[in-house]
């Protein structure tokens, strides 16, 4: 193992790129140039890309398991469903394409793995079969990722461009007709108020599964 480096401290230093540049830049080249090494030095930790992202996604997920362990168990289901949605998006917003380091990755310590346990142990509880239980857990966080990756991206190119979401360009755009698609541009909301109201659309669904 090389010396004078850390596993943690290569994580550190992706996270803090990832935040700086964005996952596109984020290369074990980028990386060791960072920690002021020759890439072979990490290669001793994290064998590749796909690797470093598993322990950097597993030490968001660790956050997350904190964060989700001083929120008390609910008497309902879907309200610690919603605490956990919340608190994993608040710590994928944390980082600069948070949501995207998730996609594909295997998490890198077991005990990440086992705090899942417990809120099968809650849903089945609930009245879900385990299958439908893990079904819950999956869908509940695939939303938050796919929300989270396009809240992210939109940011950003915002930023750049402030036009290039404009409605009154969009309806220009569009032309005649598609008068739904244009009043329904014109009623979209962001952030909170739209998070909340679809994870209230996707628990109403995973709950009739119980009746």
């Amino acid at each position: 193992m090389a010396k004078g480096i850390t596993r943690e401290q290569i994580v550190t230093a992706a996270l803090e790129l990832l935040d700086e540049q964005g996952m596109d830049a984020l290369t074990v080249r980028a990386l060791a140039s960072r920690l002021d090494v020759k890439a072979p030095a990490l290669y001793w930790h994290v064998r590749n890309k796909q690797e470093l992202l598993d322990e950097m996604a597993t030490f968001v997920m660790r956050c997350v398991t904190d964060a989700l362990a001083t929120i008390p168990r609910g008497g309902d289901w879907r309200d610690d469903m919603a605490a956990y949605a919340c608190v994993l998006r608040s710590e994928y917003l944390t980082h600069r394409d948070g949501a995207r380091i998730f996609s594909g990755t295997r998490f890198a310590d077991p005990e990440v793995v086992k705090a899942k346990e417990s809120w099968l142990e809650r849903l089945t509880a609930a009245g879900f079969s385990l299958p439908e239980a893990d079904d819950t857990l999956d869908l509940v966080t695939a939303f938050v990722v796919g929300f989270v990756i396009e809240e992210q991206e939109r940011s950003p190119s915002t930023g750049a461009d402030p036009a290039r979401y404009s409605l009154a360009g969009r309806d220009a755009w569009l032309g005649e007709g598609a008068e739904l698609v244009k009043a329904a541009g014109h009623l979209r909301d962001d952030g909170d108020p739209r998070f909340e109201r679809q994870l209230g659309v996707l628990l109403d669904g995973l709950a009739s599964r119980l009746h």
